[in-house]
């Protein structure tokens, strides 16, 4: 890692290593601008262009400079935002503003006379002071002018004696420019008064208004708490529906006769897709706080969702537990639930997979019913392994103590804090304190809140170093020992080498998760993703010179809680993990199972059939591993393509995998039973999300019956919809998104000047 205090070992002269950083500066300013004009970037980089400033004498770059391509002034290139705003919006640049100023219908433009210095507008702007003739729409031309923005006075073409009278006489508004906008609601009532009739909208036919009106409550339904029934009553709103044809809508209706009859809708297609598969798993996600940043705090809410085979997600219900719930409790509710969507063929439901409750209410559903394949939830176990390393590892404990003691002390001693905003403002362009843990959270326990404690220390490195170093803070070193403590930690190497390694490996690690919850991986996935977890985890303890023992402890640790025999049975009989041998042969992997694995393999496959056909599966096993499948079946099934959107390699066709056992392996009659039931199951339970917004809106109306059952049908219309069309996110994430797009070139920018010396 590059520290703060580390000096580059280089042996080139100082001059070539400034021109090395002006460079690369000004390839990067090249990099932001050729972006903003593709359309991803800020507007103004479309009349600023980075210029390169060479030294006469020896010819190395020696500054890089912002050039106005509409009046070919330069300026420094250190803040190209507020440049824009100094010389592009205020007006300094003459092209600029004349290109973009209102072109009004009155030439000149008449002055008000309404502030005090209107004289001087006036002569600059070459209007007599002498005339008030001063009619609306010259109002309207001359408020643009001037930026103010109320509402525009309509020019009446039949005026009254009296409304002339007006516009000749003098305007002296006892209320300064402020009384424009009361002036111009003053005569629209004149105008609306004079013809009453308010303008129609377009004429729409009864099926194009019904239309409409089913696709409006879609969104709003789908929106799930986003948006508030009060909103559909709101002014601009019904003003909105009036402009483009459509009747005004009542909140009443949305709630009541509307909402139950999409509830219907969606309710009766929700069935109908489960009775048509022939076996399904449970999905149930909200047991568990994901407060690791992946989630919106729906605690107290646990959906339940229906995995079908096909690799279609149907909602079944949500259920408000009120908090934490007893694992006897949550035995009961999962029981009742798979046994009102199964009704009598009880066996249909393969299993379940849940966040939370794998050792107790899982696994005493699963001993009761030994045809069920219990599962606990991979996102939930990546994110417990972060805890497990948080508690377990010292590393992480005494990075934590450090950054805490840093971060206190800079945001409560006032002197340094001051200080610390001066320098942020210079090189991050902002001001903000340092995130700390709230008091009463246990850090061990909660993470989130000390990773960004740690991101916010990281991106603030160069800063608290200026802050150690500048002569206001030595003085205070002089009396204060804690301030010497903070200084010795900042300027050590040892403590930004330890923060990164504890920082890189959670970010490792939520990287991860973040990609488990995205794609939703089956369980035959689960065993090569812990490998993949484990290899990442070995390169991180080179890079960053840590025992790999006690890691690797952490990490087997945590795999065997969350380990269950259906991994390995997966593993070895989906047909996309087969390898080719030597002799041309696809055969199942059975030599990356340790000899405990292949016995959960055996002994997994004779409980899911019956006690007859146990001896027939183990053998069709047998013949299967000797076999495996013809080499054209097995490349159809391990075809790959590339995702459009990640641009990752994936399955090109993710059901072939079943689709195979039922058609060319139709002869492993047992096996292929076990097989199909099993390489479908889903390894996490992630699904619909909630707003934070309908969270809130839930605790306030949910304990009420009335309020609790338009809850309950609000959240099976948007989960039904969201399901449908495999939309997994939620809201504020997409918004998260969208403002960390619009913060790119500032994240850029600030890549670019890190290391650059000022000019």
């Amino acid at each position: 890692m590059a520290t703060p205090n580390s000096t580059p070992i280089d042996s080139c002269s100082a001059e070539e290593v400034a021109a090395k950083a002006m460079h690369k500066r000004y390839e990067g300013l090249v990099t932001v601008r050729t972006k903003a004009i593709k359309g991803k970037g800020v507007w103004y980089w479309a009349h600023l262009e980075p210029i390169l400033v060479a030294n006469p004498e020896t010819g190395l770059p020696k500054a890089v400079k912002l050039k106005c391509s509409l009046c070919e002034a330069l300026f420094s290139a250190s803040n190209p935002s507020r440049t824009a705003s100094e010389h592009l919006k205020l007006g300094t640049c003459p092209n600029f503003s004349s290109t973009l100023r209102p072109i009004t219908t009155v030439s000149p433009p008449l002055a008000l006379p309404l502030s005090h210095n209107h004289r001087k507008r006036s002569a600059h702007m070459g209007a007599p002071s002498s005339s008030y003739h001063v009619n609306s729409l010259v109002m309207v031309d001359s408020r643009r002018e001037l930026g103010y923005s109320s509402p525009p006075p309509v020019q009446n073409p039949a005026m009254s004696g009296g409304e002339k009278m007006l516009s000749h006489h003098q305007l002296m508004l006892s209320g300064g420019k402020e009384d424009l906008g009361a002036l111009a609601m003053l005569e629209n009532s004149v105008k609306r008064l004079k013809s009453p009739k308010a303008s129609p909208g377009p004429e729409l036919s009864k099926e194009q208004i019904d239309s409409a009106l089913e696709l409006l409550s879609d969104w709003f339904y789908e929106s799930c708490g986003s948006v508030s029934f009060t909103s559909l009553e709101h002014p601009k709103f019904q003003a909105f529906l009036n402009q483009v044809g459509l009747p005004p809508v009542s909140r009443r209706e949305f709630s009541g006769a509307r909402l139950d009859t999409k509830f219907d809708e969606a309710k009766i297609e929700s069935e109908a897709r489960i009775r048509d598969a022939m076996f399904f798993q449970v999905a149930s996600d909200g047991w568990n706080s994901k407060n690791f940043g992946f989630s919106s705090g729906e605690e107290n809410l646990v959906k339940f969702t229906v995995n079908l085979p096909n690799g279609t997600s149907v909602f079944q219900k949500a259920v408000f537990t009120g908090g934490s719930v007893p694992s006897k409790h949550a035995e009961e509710i999962l029981l009742e639930t798979t046994s009102g969507i199964c009704g009598n063929g009880v066996q249909r439901c393969v299993g379940i997979v849940a966040d939370k409750y794998k050792a107790k209410a899982l696994r005493n559903l699963e001993i009761q019913n030994h045809w069920m394949v219990n599962l606990s939830c991979q996102l939930q176990g990546l994110i417990s392994l972060i805890k497990d390393f948080s508690k377990e590892l010292p590393l992480f404990s005494i990075v934590t103590e450090k950054c805490l003691k840093l971060a206190n002390f800079i945001n409560i001693k006032s002197q340094v804090r001051h200080s610390f905003h001066k320098f942020q403002l210079q090189e991050l362009d902002h001001v903000g304190l340092l995130r700390v843990p709230p008091s009463k959270c246990e850090n061990m326990k909660n993470f989130v809140y000390v990773y960004a404690m740690l991101e916010d220390i990281m991106s603030n490195a160069r800063v608290l170093q200026l802050v150690v170093i500048d002569e206001s803070y030595k003085v205070i070193c002089i009396e204060d020992p804690a301030a010497r403590e903070v200084a010795d930690m900042i300027q050590d190497v040892q403590f930004w080498n330890e923060l990164e390694a504890v920082h890189s490996l959670v970010k490792l690690i939520r990287e991860m998760a973040q990609e488990v919850e995205a794609e939703r991986p089956l369980v035959g996935q689960c065993l090569p993703l812990w490998e993949e977890l484990r290899s990442k985890v070995r390169e991180w303890c080179v890079k960053f010179n840590i025992d790999e023992e006690p890691v690797e402890k952490i990490v087997e640790k945590r795999f065997r809680k969350n380990y269950h025999p259906a991994w390995s049975a997966a593993f070895i009989l989906d047909p996309f993990y087969l390898m080719r041998d030597t002799s041309g042969k696809y055969l199942p992997p059975f030599k990356c199972l340790t000899h405990d694995q292949e016995k959960d393999v055996d002994n997994l496959i004779t409980r899911l059939v019956t006690r007859e056909e146990g001896h027939i599966a183990l053998m069709e096993l047998m013949k299967w591993r000797s076999d495996g499948l013809e080499p054209l079946y097995a490349q159809a099934v391990q075809v790959k393509q590339q995702d459009p959107v990640t641009g990752k390699m994936k399955i090109a066709n993710p059901q072939s995998s079943r689709l195979v056992w039922e058609t060319c392996l139709k002869d492993f009659k047992s096996l292929g039973k076990v097989a199909v039931r099993l390489i479908f199951l889903h390894a996490t339970s992630c699904g619909f999300k909630c707003n934070w917004s309908f969270m809130r809106w839930v605790c306030v109306h949910g304990h009420s019956r009335v309020g609790l059952d338009r809850v309950q049908k609000m959240i099976f219309i948007a989960a039904h919809a969201k399901l449908e069309r495999r939309d997994f996110s939620s809201e504020e994430e997409k918004d998260a998104e969208l403002f960390a797009m619009a913060n790119g070139e500032n994240d850029i920018l600030n890549e670019v000047f890190a290391d650059a010396p000022s000019v």
